[in-house]
């Protein structure tokens, strides 16, 4: 995207277009923050007021509960604990990340990671609120991770480019297809089990991930009212700086005598840069959700690459 992977994490807020890049900074700054405030409450005696606040950042199936915390919706899939539960969830939105980034575009790929943690959310939220299973537990049970989020980004780069291939240790080359149908198999099969909440919440997010692709490719885009309000927000918090325009003064050149010359400043004939305007890429990535990369020209290509490298 830029120049390398942790330029981009380091800048990832100073930077356009930059969007995987800014959840996984949100999810890693999170983390480490609440891991030190959880350490200075322990070691201080007061645990449990960190066991309270925690609490109000996880995502509770009760509907009361849910109610009186609305904000959990959101918090929930940047909250993790346990450093294996953020690695894996990181590694594998990387991965998947990248390749939706290149294909659809960094707020689209924003959009489904959204949109599968709200979807894992609203499936874990109604399994819990309607299985007799579930009864039991309900009235305490609350759900934290990003894997919703990144099972939506698993199963849309599946779906959209099923035959790419990652050369996974051990395994070597795989195509990401059977890495997704693997995932959510496991999801399902443990749907019942310790991490039942979190397993209906990785369902749920990957229904999403395949539903956003499929209807992608028929012209509707399913985050486009999240764009909306970032487009939003965006335009409140970022100042437009002003624009100055200089003007370059003709040079006189003059010698002895009554005769003086005028040099005027003549531009050479130079090669023009292209502007690829913003409106071309969502264009070309349109198409790409559409008809895939290959579909795209030489042409098109060229000018994805070249906008890439701003």
């Amino acid at each position: 995207m830029y120049d390398g992977f942790w330029y981009n994490l380091k800048n990832a807020f100073k930077l356009q277009n930059n969007s995987l890049y800014k959840i996984l900074a949100i999810n890693i700054l999170v983390f480490f923050v609440l891991v030190f405030v959880r350490v200075i409450f322990t070691f201080s005696g007061a645990g449990s007021i960190y066991e309270g606040f925690r609490s109000y950042l996880m995502m509770p199936a009760d509907l009361p509960q849910l109610i009186i915390q609305p904000w959990s919706v959101l918090t929930y899939m940047f909250f993790h604990e346990g450093i294996f539960h953020i690695l894996f969830n990181m590694l594998f939105l990387y991965w998947f990340g990248l390749l939706l980034n290149e294909y659809l575009g960094s707020k689209r790929l924003a959009n489904i990671y959204i949109l599968g943690g709200l979807a894992g959310g609203i499936f874990y939220l109604v399994m819990y609120n309607i299985s007799p299973y579930f009864a039991d537990s309900l009235a305490t049970a609350r759900m934290l991770g990003a894997s919703a989020g990144v099972y939506a980004v698993v199963v849309a780069a599946a779906t959209l480019s099923p035959n790419t291939t990652f050369f996974l240790l051990l395994l070597g080359p795989v195509k990401i297809k059977y890495i997704a149908i693997f995932y959510v198999l496991i999801a399902f099969v443990n749907s019942t089990g310790n991490n039942a909440g979190g397993e209906l919440a990785h369902l749920g997010g990957a229904a999403l991930g395949f539903l956003y692709v499929t209807q992608l490719q028929k012209g509707r885009d399913l985050g486009s009212w999240i764009q909306a309000i970032g487009n939003f927000f965006t335009k409140i918090f970022t100042r437009k700086s002003p624009v100055k325009v200089s003007y370059r003064k003709t040079k006189t050149y003059s010698s002895v005598g009554d005769f003086s010359q005028t040099k005027s400043s003549k531009s050479s004939p130079a090669a023009k840069t292209e502007v690829v305007t913003q409106d071309e890429i969502d264009m070309i990535l349109d198409k790409i959700a559409a008809k895939g990369y290959d579909g795209l020209s030489k042409e098109e290509k060229r000018k994805l690459f070249e906008f890439s490298k701003k």
